[in-house]
């Protein structure tokens, strides 16, 4: 029944796509869409899981004819397998697309018959390529990652490797290498001056965790994609080559049951604990608490960032000033201060805190982390002190209970998508280029409560 379901759907795609086209924005975000999927599969995620909210479910539900109990008996499994459905559905459109970005004037059995040509590029001018085509669109972080992870890829192969010469074996003899790679290999007295093997070879070191494994293996993927598209190599390697999470990896975030989430707003604002003795610290978490705001977005606020507009106090999220970056262009937004936060003195203290040239003074930055270190250390030593420390915990939970709270509250998948600075992905919103305005998002963001 979920194959039928999507299977459908998926034609109802490609017609669309051979009578009219799809903009290219479109399957930019289907590609976000499909990294997400594959993270997700093999545990839970509930980011994967808010793309299958709304039309998807009832639809599905609609066309297989499920009563609520037999939905409620069989949820966690058809929802897994609907993940994975709409992961596959989203590589075949994708693959669709690709074939139509081109014409081809030979027989069908003369194109199988004949193997793949490519132009003959040594890889390291085919990596300048790509990072000069790619690179103003990235943010630094992005640039400095592309060239930590591209460069292994030539000290292991050679900058004058001919790109056509690389294989299927060679790219899964890679994965193996990148697995074994000590974590900071660059950066550790042990490491930093050794070579790619000789550095495998030293014994005692952790290893790079799945996640960044799999940023290495999605950059390998992407500039492959590339350089097949562009003539520089004749097939695509990486794809479906990101390494399994844990099932129990899954569960590193959960969202604050309506109780951990009341005890922590009693403390921050009450400090009964004698804990909280920054206000850093204290407006810091509440804003993360009250928008669902990444840590870094959070930390690094200037007091400018908060405006107002038609009576509707809010938080601009953006990359402008110095240090200041976003995860992706979905991330610049514009979030409403929500009415608690009115209430408890925040735009008083901003107003206290206008001649400062950030609004979280005591948060100092590193590359990695941006402003946001201090803040996620001081927030672990105080779940801890207070006796809230448990597995999925974290400072990042409080994004996923305020995305938890707006749906159960029925606000919009999308319009909760644009308040978090996640795409919106369906097709209709393609054509919703002004988005939600600050009263809608104002509505969504009251529903985020303590009882």
């Amino acid at each position: 029944m979920v194959r039928s379901y999507f299977a459908n759907a998926l034609d109802a795609y490609v017609e669309r796509l051979n009578n009219t086209g799809w903009p290219d924005r479109h399957l930019d975000i289907l590609k976000q869409e499909l990294d997400v999927h594959e993270d997700a599969i093999g545990g839970f995620d509930d980011l994967s899981d808010l793309y299958l909210d709304g039309a998807s479910v009832e639809g599905f539900r609609a066309s297989a004819g499920l009563s609520d109990a037999d939905w409620a008996e069989n949820e966690p499994d058809l929802r897994e397998w609907m993940r994975k459905a709409r992961r596959d559905q989203i590589k075949a459109f994708l693959s669709r697309a690709e074939c139509l970005d081109g014409f081809s004037f030979s027989e069908p059995n003369e194109i199988a018959s004949r193997p793949p040509q490519a132009r003959s590029a040594s890889l390291s001018a085919a990596i300048s390529d790509f990072k000069a085509e790619h690179g103003p669109q990235w943010s630094i972080e992005m640039r400095k990652k592309a060239d930590a992870y591209l460069a292994v890829l030539v000290e292991h192969f050679g900058p004058d490797c001919p790109m056509d010469q690389i294989s299927r074996q060679d790219a899964a003899d890679m994965k193996k290498l990148v697995q074994a790679l000590p974590a900071n290999r660059k950066t550790k007295p042990e490491t930093r001056n050794l070579s790619l093997q000789d550095a495998i070879a030293v014994p005692g070191l952790p290893k790079m965790g799945v996640k960044t494994v799999n940023s290495y293996i999605d950059m390998f993927r992407r500039f492959w994609d590339w350089a097949e598209r562009h003539g520089r190599a004749p097939y695509k390697l990486f794809d479906g080559m990101k390494v399994a999470k844990a099932k129990q990896a899954a569960e590193k975030r959960k969202a604050y049951s309506k109780e951990q989430l009341s005890r922590l707003y009693a403390e921050l604002t009450e400090n009964r604990s004698g804990l909280v003795k920054k206000d850093d610290h204290k407006w810091g978490t509440l804003l993360a608490m009250f928008t669902g705001a990444r840590l870094r977005e959070v930390a690094q606020l200037v007091p400018s960032d908060i405006r107002s507009e038609d009576g509707i106090w809010y938080i601009d999220i953006n990359a402008d000033g110095e240090n200041k970056s976003l995860k992706s262009s979905a991330a610049k937004r514009r979030v409403p201060v929500h009415s608690e936060l009115v209430k408890l003195g925040f735009l008083e203290w901003v107003e206290g805190c206008a001649k400062q040239p950030r609004l979280f003074m005591s948060f100092t930055h590193n590359t990695k982390e941006g402003y946001g270190r201090n803040l996620g250390r001081w927030f672990g030593t105080f779940l801890t002190k207070i006796g809230m420390k448990e597995d999925g915990l974290v400072f990042h939970s409080l994004r996923h209970t305020a995305i938890t709270r707006m749906r159960q509250a029925s606000a919009e998948l999308s319009l909760v998508q644009e308040i978090v600075g996640h795409e919106r992905d369906t097709v209709t919103d393609g054509y919703f280029g002004e988005g939600y305005t600050l009263a809608q998002k104002k509505d969504a963001i009251e529903k985020i409560t303590l009882r």
